[in-house]
């Protein structure tokens, strides 16, 4: 956490424990919350956090590299602190994200650079499917 206080004192910004509190979630969770998700976990922490603070902080967070916003189709956006390039799946039972390890799809940006001549700088890969469990509870 001392890395995150260094970073955003470095930017200029305000070191707070609500700061520290959505970071720290995002950084220890692989579930991709939405912001109303971060704001029910941590409001009995922080019981005058709103969440237009949260909205803000993410929005912050996200301008200065910390977390990528993820657009899953859902009315709202998911945030994940691994902000490496990497895809994703989405479950459409229950609507959740995982991450899908890079090596999984190792060639593909230089397969499209490839056949497309572009100098490619960054990829969002989104897959949708069921998930296990959702999976499971279609078969039974």
């Amino acid at each position: 956490m001392d890395d995150i206080s260094s970073i955003l004192k470095e930017k200029g910004l305000k070191v707070t424990p609500q700061r520290l509190a959505i970071i720290n979630m995002l950084k220890n969770t692989k579930e991709h919350p939405s912001a109303e998700t971060i704001y029910k976990t941590l409001s009995s922490d922080f019981p005058t956090m709103s969440l237009a603070t949260v909205y803000k902080t993410l929005e912050m967070l996200k301008s200065i590299g910390l977390v990528q916003e993820l657009n899953v189709g859902e009315g709202s956006f998911r945030y994940d602190a691994n902000v490496n390039s990497h895809p994703h799946l989405i479950c459409y039972g229950c609507n959740r994200v995982d991450d899908l390890d890079d090596s999984a799809l190792d060639d593909l940006l230089g397969e499209v650079s490839k056949y497309t001549d572009y100098l490619l700088m960054d990829q969002k890969l989104y897959f949708y499917g069921y998930c296990p469990d959702c999976k499971t509870k279609m078969t039974n």
